[in-house]
């Protein structure tokens, strides 16, 4: 139960940064975890999370006593304090940000792999001239009580209208979404291929017409999109999963391929495989006497890869749990006894103990790892060191400017 304590305001010294978007304060002798600012800074900061039984506490800096140089006027004021979520960085400059980001992701390592490297977080190509906003090829809503397109608040349920969304493309703001009215609590997704694609709305999962203002019921209604990375076309499911920068697909294809170096002719596992971003330049990477063998547990990302990738003969579909088919038993067909090289995109919560001991088995001459959460990606570097890999190198990458968020891509060989 939240303390009486709960709104009031404190005057705060503001230290280092922690991750997930705060900077670290400490009041009366306990932890303070306070959003909307930088390190450095002297604020008042309204408690929003203060029980008095809690290790640490919450708030929001509302009143800057004294800036950080490093601070710019909001690019999105709706996302500042008692706002949405989305936008915590949105009051940083952005060579700021990627040092903050770069300063997270050296703590995580140093604290939870005990690893001491000098890391950097590189801004993907078009964001300095754009000011880090315009990004976004893919935003979720979700109508208020009135029907007004919004976002929720930051760890809250509460929904907060929006008349616009600055880290969206210029093509979904073009669609009118926040002009118009929407069923309450429907969720609203808009997706707008970088390559030029035209767009696609869903109303609760549904393809929605919007010069017609109804959901299309149509068999042919269209429920996917094309997305252009280089010269290689992908058709992806509109609700399904593709990176959101605009250039991130590009950027990370570049990396993974620059990280498994020439594999012309060597077995390749792409684990958490998706609609086939990585497994199709890999397939090219592999030439016709080698193999990739992709790993995926959703059933419609898998579909979409096997239209990707039909004309791929050297490679292998596999569905199902990636520790689970490691070890042989999800997938009744496969067989994963050999890799060369092993590229991995987990989700957010990391590969864990059972898939690293399963790559651990299959001892690759090199993993490169694509993350997009630190702290993960340090835990599983952990376990890759226990099992004798090191970090050949690490970058960061930028792909989620305004936010706290951040892709790196770590090569480990043993």
């Amino acid at each position: 139960m939240a303390s009486d304590r709960l709104s009031d305001l404190v005057e705060l010294e503001v230290g280092p940064v922690a991750h997930g978007g705060h900077c670290v304060a400490r009041f009366e002798g306990r932890v303070v975890f306070v959003r909307h600012t930088l390190p450095g800074e002297r604020v008042l900061a309204r408690l929003t999370d203060a029980a008095p039984d809690a290790k640490f506490w919450r708030a929001d800096a509302v009143e800057i006593l004294s800036a950080s140089p490093d601070r710019v006027e909001s690019a999105w004021p709706a996302a500042g304090p008692g706002g949405v979520g989305g936008g915590e960085l949105a009051h940083v400059a952005l060579p700021a940000q990627r040092a903050w980001k770069a300063a997270v992701l050296d703590e995580q390592l140093r604290r939870l792999a005990k690893l001491e490297r000098d890391v950097t977080v590189l801004a993907a190509p078009g964001d300095d001239e754009l000011g880090g906003l315009g990004w976004r090829t893919r935003i979720d809503l979700v109508a208020d009580a009135q029907g007004r397109a919004g976002m929720r608040g930051h760890r809250s349920h509460d929904v907060h209208a929006l008349d616009s969304m600055p880290l969206a493309s210029p093509t979904i703001a073009e669609l009118g979404l926040f002009e118009r009215t929407w069923p309450a609590g429907a969720h609203i997704e808009a997706i707008a291929p970088a390559s030029g694609d035209e767009p696609v709305v869903l109303l609760d999962g549904a393809p929605y017409d919007l010069r017609k203002g109804r959901v299309d019921k149509r068999d042919n209604a269209r429920t996917s999109v094309r997305e252009r990375v280089g010269d290689r076309v992908f058709r992806v499911a509109a609700a399904g999963f593709w990176q959101v920068h605009r250039e991130a697909p590009g950027v990370l294809v570049d990396a993974v391929l620059a990280g498994v170096g020439d594999v012309e002719g060597a077995a390749v596992l792409d684990l958490y495989s998706g609609a086939g971003l990585f497994t199709a330049p890999l397939a090219d990477a592999v030439g016709p006497t080698g193999e990739v063998v992709s790993v995926e547990g959703d059933d419609r990302a898998v579909k979409d890869a096997r239209r990707n990738l039909y004309d791929r003969s050297n490679v292998e579909l596999h569905t199902g749990d990636v520790a689970r088919v490691l070890r042989g038993q999800d997938d009744a067909d496969s067989d994963v006894v050999h890799a060369d090289v092993v590229v991995l995109d987990p989700p957010r919560t990391g590969a864990g103990r059972p898939v690293v001991n399963g790559i651990l088995e299959l001892r690759p001459e090199r993993v490169v790892y694509v993350a997009c959460d630190p702290a993960a990606l340090a835990r599983d570097i952990a376990l890759f060191a226990d099992g004798g890999y090191g970090v050949e190198t690490l970058q960061g990458y930028d792909l989620f400017p305004m936010t706290h968020h951040l892709e790196s891509v770590a090569v480990l060989t043993r």
